[in-house]
């Protein structure tokens, strides 16, 4: 007989596993985008999308709490626009720029950035195995943006695809670090409100996108793209990452995000034919070594 405890694991690793997928798979809709839809048209159609979504399934508990949302508005502003629109507008523009391989490995670096973030802002402790950890994972990030030419790193002549990418990274670690003083109504709210957020503080980007001519009428591809990553990747996995972390608990939960730059990485290779360089292999383990002697084999000494 499978005891209540081992069945809650097994609902949430698979939970966590579909999670993750589907967060890779973002960086190939990102690049199966590109001719199909514009980067902030992308961007503002996910997040109507995404609030219709959230409207229709959680609108009596956004009203039973939206009351206690109000004091913290500021802080709910800024995690929503920087935290939702400025990383999903860099992450969409980054994909013209450079391959969905990049995008995935640079994104793994997100919880690393997070601890240095925590040092900073909260004088958080780091210890030594931490700070392995953070230069590991920031050597990862070299051997991507300098496609393991060492010239490209003594020249600065990066991508400028991977540089959005990793600015995005940096806005997603301060959204990261901004769920701690979050108000106490269910995640859902709090989601709900960010996204509203995001989803009007997009509309400026696409005002400018426009103005400047940038902007591609979507095409049926570009809003079956938009579709999907507004109800898969910004709605349905919100909901399944909040239902894991009740399961089993938000520390065990963070461990699996380290699948994102596997999936993410394999999926471009799988459809989109992208190439998996020597040099990807060695980011994407000095990426992942990095998260654990940070995050696992650092805390456990401390």
């Amino acid at each position: 007989m499978v005891s209540p405890t081992t069945e809650a694991s097994r609902k949430a690793w698979a939970l966590l596993v579909f999670t993750t997928l589907i967060w890779g798979a973002n960086a190939v809709a990102a690049r199966l985008a590109v001719g199909e839809v514009s980067p902030m048209a992308m961007t503002g159609g996910r997040w109507v999308i995404c609030c219709v979504a959230l409207w229709l399934t959680a609108r009596g508990q956004i009203r039973q709490h939206r009351r206690a949302l109000l004091p913290h508005w500021r802080r709910i502003v800024l995690m929503g626009t920087f935290g939702f629109t400025g990383f999903n507008a860099l992450f969409y523009t980054a994909a013209h720029h450079t391959t969905a391989i990049n995008i995935a490995i640079i994104q793994g670096t997100i919880p690393v950035l997070v601890l240095v973030g925590s040092l900073f802002f909260f004088r958080t402790r780091i210890g030594w195995l931490q700070a392995v950890g953070v230069a590991l994972t920031l050597a990862g990030i070299a051997v991507v943006a300098s496609r393991g030419d060492l010239a490209v790193l003594a020249q600065l002549a990066f991508n400028i695809g991977d540089v959005w990418i990793l600015i995005a990274c940096v806005l997603y670690a301060g959204y990261t670090m901004g769920l701690r003083g979050r108000p106490a109504v269910p995640g859902i709210v709090f989601f709900a409100a960010m996204a509203a957020v995001a989803c009007l503080s997009s509309l400026p980007l696409l005002a400018w996108e426009v103005a400047s001519g940038q902007f591609i009428v979507p095409t049926a591809t570009g809003l079956a793209l938009m579709a999907f990553v507004g109800l898969l990747p910004s709605f349905v996995t919100q909901l399944t990452f909040i239902r894991a972390v009740e399961l089993i608990g938000p520390s065990r939960a963070g461990v699996f995000l380290n699948l994102v730059p596997i999936f993410g990485p394999l999926l471009a290779v799988i459809v989109l034919g992208e190439p998996l360089s020597p040099y990807h292999a060695v980011a994407l383990v000095l990426v992942l070594g990095g998260i654990a002697v940070a995050e696992h084999l650092g805390a456990r000494r401390r």
